[in-house]
């Protein structure tokens, strides 16, 4: 579906692109949530808010428990480089927590 400049997008099932994003930024996830190690790290759902560049609000499993944690990732323009960058990350979620903009 397509979605307008600055709304974020439907929630999507996590695919390969969004899968290596977190991979390449799980430190940094990581360290946001202030957390060593983690049982798993599955992303599994997102959403996407295209801005000067794009976020993305990704759920991650991170127990078998079904313990999540959500995480903001920015990607920036190919011009400006198109790097990561974890904006935010919110601990104490749930599969069943809905994946929303923050």
């Amino acid at each position: 579906m397509a979605q307008m400049c600055g709304g974020a997008g439907d929630v999507m099932p996590a695919d390969e692109e969004v899968k290596g994003y977190c991979n390449e930024v799980k430190a940094d996830i990581l360290k946001k949530a202030g957390k060593d190690s983690v049982e798993i790290f599955e992303p599994v759902h997102y959403r996407s808010q295209v801005v000067a560049g794009v976020n993305y609000f990704v759920k991650i499993r991170i127990g078998s428990g079904g313990e999540c944690l959500h995480a903001r990732i920015f990607k920036g323009l190919p011009h400006t480089g198109g790097n990561l960058e974890v904006s935010s990350v919110q601990t104490n979620k749930k599969v069943e927590d809905a994946v929303e903009y923050f």
